[in-house]
């Protein structure tokens, strides 16, 4: 095992906080393996480069030699994490919720080792517990200590309702890491409150106190907002490979480095090499990008998956060649016209006819590699007859009368 200097190196690697840090040592310096947790609420089936974060830092957890518990929170999901919420989460369905997981778990396994990983349901306990257990750890915290949480002490001073329920949320949580005696617990800089609630009962309950860790959010590919489905801006582990090189290459070249050290397995020390390499003008961003990006896609496929996006990926942008594999969709081309922005909806290369109509009024719309005009949203059908349809930089289809 590394010395405690070179662990804590790999450790606070890319992280926002650790507290405390002498903890960390202290318990680092013992020689034993850890018990790190991380819990998750499986609210979606479908994960992204944002949500692999703490599964990263996990993994260089066990790759130092430590134990790893992940906690499938089916207890706690039926709550709802109110955490950076303005508004009562609506709690999953036992069934929803094994839906998600199993998704979930088998996108995590892409990244955590099996064999090092301890996988648990918090319905092991959380619903076992009784009145008297509930009371008596309850008791633990109080309703002053608990709106001094951000998002609550907002909606209450708002006047915006706080439901009961939302506030066992944290003692859940806590009681998670009580009944598994975490070393470390990992969550997101939303999660701290959580982290020290669990750290907290810990104490009061006369055991070791876990040290917590935060990581930051990762940006999307537009390189502002966090990454989210919701934003447009999320690089999906289940992404087609050349989808997923083509993401990463589009983010702006001052996130790759956040990028290596959040969303790829490559040793910290040579992380440490590109940064200084980017900062000293010895590498160049654009090869070290698509190192990035081949990466990442080796990750979710693998390293012929990672060649083939990267040709596909020139043939398209440095060729401006259109891909090989494009869906090919045969389209009643009837009447005087067509409606491109509701087609562009139907073929599903724009989420509505709006957001079609917005598209090509910025010039995202090309038909044969010319952008449509703005404004120009109804063609003549047999301008669309036999030709490539493009919008953006990566979504391609060829239209073909039905």
């Amino acid at each position: 095992m590394l010395s405690v200097d070179e662990q804590m190196h790999v450790i606070t690697s890319g992280i926002d906080n650790i507290i405390p840090e002498q903890d960390m040592r202290k318990k680092l310096s013992r020689g034993k393996p850890l018990n790190i947790k991380l819990g998750v609420d499986p609210t979606a089936p479908d994960l992204h480069l944002g949500h692999a974060v703490p599964l990263r830092k996990m993994r260089q957890f066990q790759d130092l030699g430590h134990q790893v518990v992940l906690i499938i929170g089916d207890g706690t999901a039926m709550i709802g994490d109110p955490s950076g919420r303005n508004t009562t989460r609506p709690p999953l369905t036992s069934e929803q919720v094994k839906a998600n997981a199993a998704t979930y778990v088998e996108q995590a396994f892409k990244i955590l080792d099996p064999d090092k990983t301890d996988l648990r349901w918090n319905s092991e306990w959380l619903l076992a517990m009784g009145l008297e257990q509930i009371l008596k750890v309850a008791s633990n915290f109080t309703v002053a200590r608990t709106l001094e949480r951000d998002d609550f002490s907002k909606r209450y001073a708002n006047q915006q309702p706080i439901s009961l329920h939302e506030f066992l949320y944290p003692m859940m949580q806590a009681y998670d890491s009580v009944c598994i005696e975490a070393d470390v617990e990992m969550g997101g800089t939303d999660q701290l409150f959580n982290l020290l609630a669990g750290r907290e009962l810990m104490e009061k309950m006369d055991m070791e106190p876990q040290v917590c860790i935060t990581l930051p959010l990762l940006e999307g590919t537009d390189g502002v907002k966090k990454m989210s489905k919701s934003y447009g801006n999320y690089i999906g582990l289940t992404d087609e490979p050349a989808d997923m090189f083509g993401k990463v290459m589009s983010i702006p070249d001052e996130l790759m480095v956040k990028y290596f050290r959040l969303a790829s397995d490559l040793p910290v020390a040579e992380v440490d090499a590109i940064e200084e390499g980017l900062a000293s003008g010895r590498l160049h961003p654009n090869k070290v990008k698509r190192q990035l990006a081949a990466n990442i896609v080796t990750l979710y496929h693998d390293a012929d998956a990672a060649v083939h996006a990267e040709a596909e990926f020139d043939r398209i942008f440095k060729q401006h060649d259109v891909p090989e594999d494009m869906p090919e969709h045969a389209v009643e081309l009837a009447g005087d016209e067509v409606y491109v922005p509701r087609l562009l909806a139907d073929l599903g290369m724009a989420k509505s006819a709006g957001e079609g109509r917005r598209l090509i009024d910025g010039g995202g719309v090309k038909v044969d590699g010319q952008a449509l005009a703005k404004g120009a949203y109804n063609v003549a059908p047999e301008r669309l007859d036999g030709v490539v349809l493009q919008v953006g930089k990566r979504k391609f289809a060829r239209i073909t009368r039905a």
